[in-house]
């Protein structure tokens, strides 16, 4: 059953930057209150996001499947750890251009299982099923699973780490996308990390992520192979470097200080692509 509020962010007025929904106070203290990382944030950034989730909320449309239904509190759940990305990146305007390539998000109760096929160097064509927390598809919809989301599961094979956020993560992907597919550089400025221009500062971004990254895997397979200690991220991170980067996302918003203790030549850089210092 809807709550009374609920909808009241629904996209009635999709796309136009008119007056946005207010969120009611007691609704927004009980998100902060929900995921303790957005807790950390300054008085101004947290008026800034919530800013920022007013406006996601009246562009974006919410779906749940399998009889989930989507109340208010888990929107604005989900759009929160979503805009905690944009809140130094200017208006609202500006910063949700970012996002501007999906209108959909699909809320599944659990994970969703998704069937894929592949084609082998033999040409074999193989089908398999894929356990997804969460897909972002390039110039389509973020898929999510709410048990993993839902900050009140703290049992069964849902639990994720202290540091892993999948709506994070998700749509770290959709800003890796948006100079075309998922590399784990999004599009950066002339004048990143004082660069004149932004060929530079794709060259500097890319030679010290893949160093990372190389380090990264290099560490997990010695931590497998040999016992010796586990690098600090999530091993899924060595899958691929987009995954690297999204994983190392969720890590520097959910506990930045552990990152850059893990990662100190990654931290800069995540500081100037969401131009916030945490040092």
């Amino acid at each position: 059953m809807w709550s009374s509020l609920s909808g009241w962010w629904h996209r009635k007025s999709l796309w136009s930057w008119g007056a946005p929904p207010t969120i009611p106070d007691s609704l927004w203290q009980a998100t902060l209150q929900a995921h303790p990382f957005l807790q950390q944030l300054s008085a101004s950034e947290r008026s800034q996001l919530r800013l920022l989730c007013m406006h996601f909320l009246q562009r974006k449309q919410f779906t749940g499947v399998h009889g989930l239904q989507i109340t208010d509190a888990m929107a604005l759940s989900i759009a929160a750890q979503a805009c905690v990305l944009l809140i130094h990146w200017g208006t609202p305007r500006q910063a949700l251009r970012w996002y501007d390539d999906f209108v959909g998000i699909v809320v599944h109760p659990d994970d969703a299982v998704a069937q894929r096929t592949v084609m082998d160097e033999a040409g074999v064509v193989h089908h398999y099923q894929e356990t997804l927390l969460g897909e972002a598809m390039e110039h389509g919809p973020v898929m999510l699973s709410w048990a993993s989301i839902n900050p009140n599961q703290v049992q069964g094979e849902n639990c994720l780490g202290p540091s892993s956020n999948v709506v994070i993560h998700e749509f770290a992907h959709k800003l890796d996308m948006a100079n075309g597919g998922a590399d784990g550089c999004p599009p950066l400025p002339a004048g990143f990390m004082g660069l004149p221009t932004a060929a530079e500062a794709r060259q500097l971004w890319s030679s010290t992520w893949l160093a990372a990254y190389e380090n990264f895997v290099e560490a997990l397979a010695a931590h497998e192979r040999f016992g010796q200690p586990a690098p600090w991220l999530d091993p899924y991170a060595a899958s691929h470097p987009a995954e690297f980067f999204a994983v190392a996302c969720e890590a520097y918003w959910t506990a930045p200080q552990a990152f850059a203790a893990a990662h100190p030549s990654l931290a800069p850089l995540l500081d100037a692509l969401f131009q916030r210092s945490l040092s």
